[in-house]
């Protein structure tokens, strides 16, 4: 995921040119377009000279963001745009991604769900694009926890998990009806986010069949 740092780097500002509307006090108020000192640029609205409003802020390492500011800060809905080619566009508090946000990751995948704090927190989906897999649940600090299932071609897995991995009791489900039940044992505890689970970290041991015969 993207530097946080970099999203942040917005919030203070030094002008070194500025080219709009202006309240009686001359501070920058209404429509203007401006040039930070460090080679950033910002396009839209300012109230009582700071960015308030629907505007665009280009980054000079070629990271943007169109969206909402609210005194200075990006807050309500916005787009923002990375150098690696990843995109967030959701809403924002305080300079932070909070609420509902799709987040397309630079190999292609996607989070859809709710953000908290910059994290993936609440109900959200994540897509594999390379497998064409997703993981659909609850999501804590930004990993996949409590109940949840990942969603094959053919079949699906429904359980519980604990920092990204499967735990605990739970069942594959077929397409053509049959369920296979069993549990997950940890081996190791972390995991990458952009990776789904493999032997080499959890191991599931079957118990039962159900379904048809």
């Amino acid at each position: 995921m993207s530097d946080f740092g970099l999203e942040d780097s917005d919030s203070e500002e030094i002008i070194q040119k500025y080219e709009g509307e202006r309240n009686e006090a001359g501070d920058r108020h209404g429509f203007g377009k401006a040039v930070l000192e460090n080679g950033d640029t910002y396009e839209g609205q300012y109230h009582n000279g700071k960015r308030h409003g629907l505007g665009t802020y280009r980054f000079r390492n070629r990271a943007k963001h169109v969206g909402n500011y609210f005194q200075n800060m990006k807050h309500g809905e916005g787009t923002f745009y990375y150098p690696d080619g990843s995109k967030y566009e959701g809403y924002w508090v305080h300079d932070m991604r909070h609420g509902r946000g799709i987040y397309t990751y630079p190999n292609g995948d996607t989070y859809n769900g709710q953000w908290l704090k910059h994290q993936r927190h609440g109900q959200g989906t994540y897509h594999y694009k390379s497998t064409g897999a997703k993981y659909k649940g609850k999501w804590e600090n930004g990993k996949m926890e409590s109940k949840g299932e990942y969603i094959y071609s053919n079949h699906r897995f429904k359980g519980n998990f604990v920092k990204n991995n499967p735990s605990g009791p739970g069942k594959y489900v077929f397409d053509f009806g049959c369920e296979q039940h069993g549990t997950f044992i940890q081996l190791q505890e972390d995991q990458p986010e952009w990776e789904i689970p493999t032997s080499t970290n959890v191991k599931w041991i079957p118990k039962y069949i159900s379904g048809p015969s």
